[in-house]
């Protein structure tokens, strides 16, 4: 059941004004600045009651969020088959969803079990608490790809998404020895999957999510993409995208959807005990920096979260955040954080501090 706090934000975000969009690069899509992504359905971390995960999805709806941005891997499927029923009453047309390939759901093998018993190398979700009992195996070949997009529809209940994104073609999730084939195998198979898409309409944009900012430099200049989603790798926190990739992206036109702008947590919550920062616990040195951040925002009266947030839309590469939640509330909070814009005194005395460095684009 959900509790009347939540009911009371829920009906905010309903009476807020519409979200901004903008130009998700050349790819003719227009986007609403901040986007829902749904991890947290998938069971991130612990088990989410289904009556809240509708209620999330329906409070970024009237909160004016109309691009989502979900995964197989989210949940093993789990994740997809919540956004769609949670939009089924949305008109279709109003909305930008954008899902990843690379996985496909194997639901003769349950999420547990070994590897060594699958058919192909697979993997289970990591950090998920549930989700549905299939088994992740991944596939960048042609079919594979073919596959895991005609999954995501079914789970999706839908005929199209507008968005198709190659999934974690990075050294963190493959590892150094592995990458290179995986690059090979995306390039033989997934990229012109999602090509042949688009060229006949099925998609609008194809692009990449990934973690790493190196690797994202890297795809754009190998592949014809429209987007890419990277998570992690621009925030007030740390800024490695910024000398290559993010230049890069507006030379070509790419739209840059970032996710983990709180750097999977600690520019939330702040510099607290246990306090996530790339999904550990953050170390000393992290703590320590984001504690001065916060000194700084807390000198101004700007929450932390909502700088991180307004620093992120601050490029000019930037077409949109791609945010998580797990209740109504929270996705409330989060469309507040942009409706009131943080003083410029504040990018300025933390780039006096050494918290930015001086090229840093910070909003207008």
């Amino acid at each position: 059941m959900i509790t009347s706090a939540n009911d009371q934000t829920h009906e905010s975000a309903a009476a807020a004004a519409p979200l901004a969009k903008r130009s998700l690069g050349r790819s003719g899509l227009k986007v609403s600045i901040l986007g829902f992504g749904t991890a947290p359905l998938g069971d991130l971390y612990e088990r989410l009651d289904e009556t809240v995960a509708l209620a999330t999805i329906a409070a970024a709806l009237d909160g004016g969020i109309r691009l989502f941005d979900t995964s197989p891997l989210y949940g093993s499927g789990l994740a997809e088959h919540r956004l769609g029923t949670g939009l089924r009453g949305a008109v279709r047309e109003d909305l930008v969803i954008s899902t990843k390939v690379g996985r496909w759901m194997d639901p003769w093998r349950k999420a547990s079990a070994s590897s060594a018993t699958a058919a192909k190398p697979a993997t289970a979700a990591p950090g998920f608490a549930g989700g549905l009992p299939h088994r992740a195996v991944f596939d960048y070949s042609y079919d594979g790809t073919m596959r895991a997009l005609e999954q995501s529809l079914l789970r999706l209940g839908m005929d199209h998404v507008e968005i198709a994104l190659i999934h974690d073609v990075d050294v963190w999730t493959h590892g150094p020895d592995a990458i290179e084939g995986r690059v090979r195998e995306v390039m033989a198979g997934s990229y012109p999957a999602l090509q042949r898409l688009r060229d006949e309409g099925v998609v609008k944009a194809i692009g990449v999510g990934i973690n790493e900012a190196e690797m994202a430099e890297r795809l754009v200049s190998m592949a014809d993409l429209d987007c890419v989603l990277l998570a992690g790798r621009y925030s007030l926190l740390e800024q490695p995208a910024l000398d290559h990739f993010l230049p890069l992206a507006q030379e070509r036109k790419i739209g840059v959807m970032l996710g983990g702008v709180f750097n999977s947590g600690i520019l939330a919550t702040g510099a607290v005990p246990r306090a996530r920062y790339n999904y550990q616990p953050a170390p000393a040195e992290i703590l320590a920096r984001v504690a001065r951040i916060e000194a700084v925002c807390q000198a101004h009266g700007v929450p932390l979260a909502a700088a991180a947030m307004q620093f992120a839309l601050g490029h000019p590469a930037v077409a949109t955040l791609v945010l998580g939640g797990v209740t109504p509330a929270e996705v409330s909070a989060n469309i507040a954080a942009l409706a009131s814009p943080a003083p410029a005194e504040l990018w300025a005395d933390l780039k006096a501090e050494g918290l930015l460095a001086p090229q840093v684009p910070v909003p207008a």
